[in-house]
């Protein structure tokens, strides 16, 4: 006769429905035992590695100063007068088809990301298909050297950002499943909060160099032919490439797999939606469904404000490169510092609080930059930053909530739909933006569209019961 067992017991996790149990996994494994500073700091280089893609390519930089310019207008129309309608209908017109871009990568993300994440997360092959992301991502980035500033290669331009919008999403969620991996449930806050610092920190200094070489006329190179904003582009990608390294070798897989969970290719979307069904049919678990709801809305939201601030910082309050690029600086800035002290009011006031609070505030902004958009620079600056002061705050409080709400052995899945959630309402604030540039012909309307869609995230929220 063996032994008893002389460890102590593991509560069994509940089961998802048809889907078979949750294997004791997540923050769990690791127990108290704090993961080595060198796995932490490499995994939270891989936000460092990725951000420029964010801020310099997609945000402030390349799509902003660059693919929406006037180096992409047929030559009759970019010699017209900056205040002629035909113009800045055309303008118009390169904004909404950067939107519609937008619009399509996040179908692609909403089709691809949960059953590329479900497939790693079966197989325990997270690092695999974070570095099939990642190198895609850097892949799209070098082949922005190639969009030289010509109408024809406007949609080529297009397509390549788009595409990096869709490996770069997929990579990160890879990324975010490797936090399981190096992370407690003691720590997990601050080692997340280290990441969004990192990310934060990367862009502000790949932002600066670019201030530095546009002052010093890029030490007399040439810059015809947009060659400064397509070196750019390459720059990013080496960056890329440099600091995605450490993740590779210092960060381990978190966790062996799960059998159990490997299905073809389709069934995965059947699982999918067996396991959202199956928390909104479980009273505990259905304040976690509303929520996953409402913090997709929202989120998508959030994420318009970065993408397609600098557009209407350049197309609708006429800033220009230097202007543009410092305003990013301190956006960023901005917006690591606020989150970081907002982290603090969250374990007080509560995660709902804080999110209800950043959103009120972004939309009286938002809407004030709107209907002031004809009093000049200042408008832009005050509200672009009171803006973007409280999105990284949203973030992080949107990702706490969802942590006090997680049923106990459900974090890998719980998290997962957040993802996946998040993804499937991405295409909302371009799409809005989109249709009313289209609707209107004016880019100040796509304030209007992101606004639309902060509002209903905040409706949305509101009756979502609160974690204790």
């Amino acid at each position: 006769m063996s032994e008893p067992d002389s460890r102590p017991a593991v509560p069994e996790p509940p089961a998802i429905a048809n889907s078979g149990a949750v294997g004791v996994v997540g923050l769990d494994l690791r127990g108290e035992t704090p993961a080595p500073k060198k796995q932490v700091y490499s995994w939270a280089l891989w936000d460092w590695a990725t951000q420029p893609f964010n801020t310099v390519i997609l945000t402030f930089v390349f799509t902003a100063l660059y693919l929406v310019g006037t180096g992409f207008l047929p030559p009759e129309i970019a010699a017209l007068g900056e205040d002629d309608p035909v113009r800045l209908a055309a303008e118009a017109d390169l904004a909404s088809g950067l939107g519609l871009g937008s619009t399509i990568a996040a179908f692609g993300i909403l089709l691809l990301a949960p059953v590329l994440g479900q497939r790693a997360d079966a197989a325990g092959r997270q690092k695999l298909w974070l570095g099939i992301g990642t190198g895609a991502l850097v892949f799209c980035m070098l082949g922005l050297w190639f969009v030289t500033p010509t109408p024809s290669l406007f949609w080529l331009g297009v397509a390549l950002i788009s595409a990096a919008t869709v490996f770069q999403e997929i990579a990160a969620v890879n990324s975010n499943a490797m936090l399981i991996g190096i992370a407690t449930p003691k720590n997990v806050g601050r080692i997340s909060g280290l990441g969004w610092g990192f990310g934060y920190l990367g862009g502000i200094i790949a932002l600066v160099i670019v201030v530095v070489l546009d002052s010093f006329d890029w030490f007399g190179m040439s810059t015809d032919n947009g060659l400064a904003y397509r070196l750019i582009a390459v720059g990013c990608a080496v960056w890329a490439i440099v600091f995605s390294i450490p993740i590779f070798l210092n960060v381990p897989e978190p966790s062996l797999g799960r059998p159990e969970r490997k299905v073809g290719f389709f069934r995965s979307y059947v699982l999918l939606v067996t396991d959202i069904r199956g928390l909104y049919r479980d009273p505990e678990t259905r304040p976690t469904f509303w929520y996953l709801l409402s913090s997709a809305v929202f989120r998508d939201g959030l994420g318009g404000v970065f993408a397609f601030g600098a557009i209407i910082g350049t197309a609708v309050f006429k800033f220009g490169t230097q202007d543009i690029i410092i305003f990013g600086i301190v956006a960023n800035l901005i917006a690591g510092v606020s989150t970081i002290l907002a982290g603090r009011l969250d374990d007080r006031l509560g995660p709902k609080r804080i999110i209800l609070a950043s959103i009120g505030s972004m939309i009286v902004a938002g809407l004030a930059v709107f209907l002031l958009r004809d009093g000049g620079a200042m408008v832009f600056w005050v509200g672009g930053l009171i803006l973007c002061a409280f999105v990284g705050p949203a973030q992080a409080a949107a990702r706490s909530f969802l942590a006090r709400v997680t049923p106990a052995g459900r974090e890998g899945e719980i998290f997962g739909l957040y993802a996946t959630t998040g993804r499937a309402a991405s295409w909302m604030a371009s799409g809005a933006w989109t249709l009313l540039i289209v609707l209107t012909s004016q880019t100040a309307y796509g304030i209007l569209g992101i606004m639309i869609v902060l509002i209903a995230g905040f409706l949305l929220l509101l009756p979502v019961k609160a974690p204790r």
